[in-house]
């Protein structure tokens, strides 16, 4: 097996034999199906536009508390210099963290596929824009992902990680409201960084790949960061 996979498999190991990740998910599923039951008795339309929007908040508050323990707790057990002094890459160390935990917030995200079920049952729903729903969902969940490994990765205290975390996202999440507020080009500069800005169109069936480049790229970056950060303790 290779280097990847050993971590892999041990991050995988370390996050569903935790309390965090089940308890995460039983929220994420449980507030999930309430507002899915409510939009769909009172608009009675066949889509998943508000279950994509509601997703999409619960992943902004849910995300800094799986990623929160990723690295800062093996910054505080002393585990992290043991690990980076081990034959391997930092970059795999990061992959392996950043994939366990995407397997996870993934996996909560599988669970609303139960409600594309339905609507294919007993509607006609238009599938274009539940497939790009679920493209903005990945996307949105691997950058929150890669945004909280960042952080994890800067200090020793998991609530501090979470809180930071969050708060990077909500900023991100308002940055077309501030952007507002500067002169140019600063304003259109700030208004490119929104995070809902480039996640509704594709919540709602248009694809465009600045969307799907700024996802991406932020993510890369995130990632990189945290290597760098690493490899410089």
């Amino acid at each position: 097996m290779s280097v990847l996979g050993v971590l892999i498999r041990k991050e995988l190991h370390g996050t569903f034999t935790s309390p965090i990740g089940y308890t995460v998910a039983a929220v994420f599923l449980l507030v999930l199906g309430y507002t899915f039951s409510l939009t769909l008795f009172q608009t009675r339309t066949a889509n998943l536009i508000y279950i994509f929007h509601q997703m999409y908040v619960l992943s902004i508050l849910l995300v800094p508390v799986l990623t929160m323990r990723s690295l800062a707790e093996e910054r505080r057990n002393d585990t992290l210099e043991l690990l980076l002094t081990a034959p391997v890459r930092e970059i795999w160390i990061v992959l392996a963290k950043f994939l366990a935990n995407l397997v996870l917030v993934y996996g909560m995200y599988a669970g609303s596929l139960l409600y594309a079920a339905i609507l294919g049952m007993y509607g006609e729903p238009d599938w274009g824009p539940i497939y790009s729903g679920y493209l903005a969902l990945a996307l949105h969940g691997s950058l929150l992902v890669a945004i909280g490994l960042l952080v994890s990765s800067l200090t020793e205290n998991q609530v501090v990680a979470a809180a930071l975390t969050l708060g990077i996202a909500l900023m991100l999440w308002f940055a077309d409201a501030a952007a507002y507020m500067l002169p140019p080009p600063f304003d259109s500069i700030v208004l490119n960084l929104s995070l809902i800005g480039h996640f509704r169109p594709m919540a709602t069936g248009s694809v465009f790949l600045s969307d799907i480049g700024y996802f991406l790229t932020l993510s890369i970056l995130a990632l990189f960061l945290t290597t760098r950060w690493l490899r410089e303790r």
